[in-house]
């Protein structure tokens, strides 16, 4: 099993995304191959974490994931595993932590660097971090990086604390700067594939940083503490390449070929998702929504999530592309959207004041909100035909949308026992389109890419 460290901390907006950005860079620039992962579910870090790293990052996440899963996942070949935590260390669903950041450390076994929030603190960062060392046993807090530090005199202060009272090394002290901070928006950092151009620039800065201010060295060193795990048989893949708009990659002979919106506006796909896809026999055909003038001829439609509010007037702009979709959904092509996707396939997208056509297969509308409408894990039972599911089944996965459906005068395909989705229930049907605000892991619901793909060639 490669190295591997988490990087956590004791609450969100600690600067996680940042260190972990930064440690990846820097150990790329090293010539070290980097295997980023992203600890919950969650598509904009990794986003980032990915072109950090250059190579597709990964997430784990114990509430869509089996234990067994999670280890297969982390079973890359690499010089070095980086996993993000999420939210504060121990932070949990569950009233015994076991779907905290330090829960999952403990399951890879791997050593945690604690990223601390340094503004406006002194001696106490030592108990603060005395505590979460010792809050949960067998947690490994094996060093802290202090993040948002004022001047040397306040840096001295804080790494003297933390080595004379908790008996372990500050790995690094990042200063405040705003060069090293990235947008964001309400759901989080703006989405990587937004930056275009500008992509380079944040990341070259956090690499600097990390050359300049952290112990790349020791941090190593920690990573290849990690204690040993059981081996687990490698994935199949290296990963997906998303490079052409046009034309796809896969392993083996194409059965069916299935068109995936992937744009600026939508970016939400977890790798082993469309991995899946390809693993199931489908070639897969990149589109891009905004600029692509016509359908391209596939056998089925894959649209996940993303920002369409955003990009609404250059979506609504494409009026041949949304004529071509609406006219091969009224002629049964199999689509799966999620979120976003959902959003897209409506009648129309209404946004502080504005209203946008969107494609018009949907018999629906859909209003965006001030307040998220949807947010955190989702249980869901089908209860209902549809083209891909059967019923009884039983999935687990996650939403976050500020947007809610309105108009909507068709029975839902699923039956939430947790989570909102659509006034407590979920997955709209209409011909054969499957369009649900929950988002779906593949490795968490293999039924999906092997129900999917066969569909289309139903079809």
């Amino acid at each position: 099993m490669m190295p591997r460290v988490v990087i956590a901390a004791p609450h969100g907006r600690s600067g996680k995304t940042t260190v972990t950005l930064a440690l990846c860079a820097a150990f790329v620039a090293r010539g070290l191959a980097v295997q980023p992962f992203k600890k919950g579910p969650d598509y904009i870090d990794p986003s980032w974490l990915t072109a950090a790293a250059q190579r597709p990052a990964r997430n784990l996440d114990a509430f869509m994931l089996s234990a067994d899963a999670i280890r297969r996942t982390l079973a890359r070949a690499a010089d070095l595993a980086i996993i993000e935590g999420n939210h504060g260390l121990f932070d949990s669903l569950d009233e015994d932590g076991r779907g905290s950041t330090a829960a999952l450390a403990r399951l890879v076994r791997a050593p945690i660097l604690l990223v601390v929030d340094a503004a406006r603190m002194g001696r106490s960062v030592g108990a603060l971090v005395a505590g979460y060392q010792h809050f949960e046993s067998d947690t490994n807090v094996a060093g802290v990086i202090l993040n948002n530090v004022a001047q040397p005199r306040h840096a001295a202060k804080l790494r003297n604390a933390i080595e004379q009272h908790c008996a372990i090394p500050v790995l690094g002290i990042l200063p405040r700067d705003d060069a090293l901070t990235i947008a964001d928006r309400h759901l989080g950092l703006i989405p990587r594939g937004e930056y275009a151009a500008q992509v380079r620039e944040p990341l070259a800065a956090l690499c600097r940083a990390a050359q300049e201010h952290l112990e790349l060295d020791a941090i190593l060193e920690i990573a290849r503490s990690a204690s040993p795990l059981t081996p687990h048989p490698p994935p199949p893949s290296p990963g997906v390449e998303v490079h052409s708009r046009r034309g796809g990659r896969g392993r083996r002979g194409w059965g069916v070929r299935i068109g995936v919106m992937h744009d600026a506006a939508f970016t939400f796909y977890y790798p082993e998702n469309l991995e899946a896809l390809q693993d199931a026999g489908a070639e897969l055909v990149f589109i891009d929504a905004l600029r692509d003038s016509a359908l391209p001829a596939v056998d089925a439609l894959y649209v996940g999530g993303g920002f369409p509010e955003v990009f609404a007037e250059q979506l609504e702009a494409n009026v041949s592309l949304r004529a071509d979709i609406r006219g091969a959904i009224e002629n049964d092509l199999p689509v799966y959207a999620e979120c976003g996707g959902l959003m897209y396939l409506a009648r129309s997208l209404r946004w502080r004041e504005r209203r946008w056509e969107m494609v018009g297969a949907l018999p629906c509308d859909v209003e965006i909100m001030d307040k998220p409408q949807g947010h955190g894990y989702v249980q869901a039972t089908v209860c209902a035909p549809n083209p891909f599911f059967a019923e009884g089944l039983v999935l687990r996965g996650h939403e976050y949308h500020h947007s809610r459906v309105v108009k909507l005068d068709l029975p839902l395909a699923y039956r939430l026992s947790r989570g909102h989705g659509i006034n407590g229930g979920d997955g709209i049907v209409y011909r054969n389109v499957l369009a649900a605000y929950t988002h779906l892991h593949a490795l968490g619901a293999p039924q999906w890419a092997t129900a999917f793909a066969p569909a289309t060639q139903k079809s």
